[in-house]
Parts: C-alpha cells; structure tokens; sequence
C-alpha cells in the first residue's frame, strides 16, 4: 500500500467519526427574543441554521445549508422534535444519526447566542 492510499484512508475513516449529541441544554429564563444562526460541523456533515426565539421558546428553525450524503432526510423530523421538546436533545432520525446530530448541535450554538451576556 502506498503512502498516499493510506493518507487518503486514515483521511476518510477519520472524517466519518459519529458527532456527539449536544452537551448543553436550552435554559429559556435565559433567551433573548430575536433571531439567530448557528453552524456545526461533524464528519462528512455540516449545517446552518437560523433560530427564531420568541417569547423566550424557539418559535422557528430553518436549515439554511446543510451539507449532507444520506442524512437530508432528517431536517424536517429534527426541527419538528426540537420545537416540540423545546430542547436539542431529542432522538435521531434512523440512518441519519449523524446529520441529526449536526442539526441539534447547530440549533445549540444559534440558541447560545439568544443568552445575554452575564
């Protein structure tokens, strides 16, 4: 095996590690009304997103860009949980773990920016 097929393997198995779900939750005492854009990227998967706050819950999500193989399908079914449970941890769509993952962590870091400053 030459050097570069085995760069360009340790490149690929690399780049398809599973992203983890988000660490933090949604304290809405804390959300500013307004609205937000978060990115994520994990692996092969990156999104954008656009959070609208209103009321101190998450009103609206739109997926503005999201770079995915497999994993498109999970855009619809992971905003409508995360609106419903008002959280980013909610359960992947099956066979799009990883896209689902990238989307909730997006939304995270769009909500992180609702907090005010402490």
């Amino acid at each position: 095996m030459t050097r570069l097929t085995l760069f360009l393997s340790c490149m690929i198995f690399l780049t398809c590690a599973m992203t983890p779900p988000p660490e933090s939750s949604i304290d809405p005492a804390r959300l500013k009304d307004g609205i937000y854009e978060g990115s994520y990227r994990g692996g092969p998967n990156k999104a954008v997103v656009r959070v609208s706050i209103a009321g101190g819950k998450i009103s609206s999500i739109k997926v503005v860009a999201h770079q995915a193989w497999r994993g498109r399908k999970a855009e619809k079914p992971i905003v409508d949980r995360i609106i419903a449970a008002q959280s980013t941890t909610v359960d992947a769509v099956s066979g799009a773990t990883n896209s689902s993952r990238v989307i909730m962590n997006a939304v995270q870091n769009a909500v992180e920016k609702a907090y005010p400053p402490k």
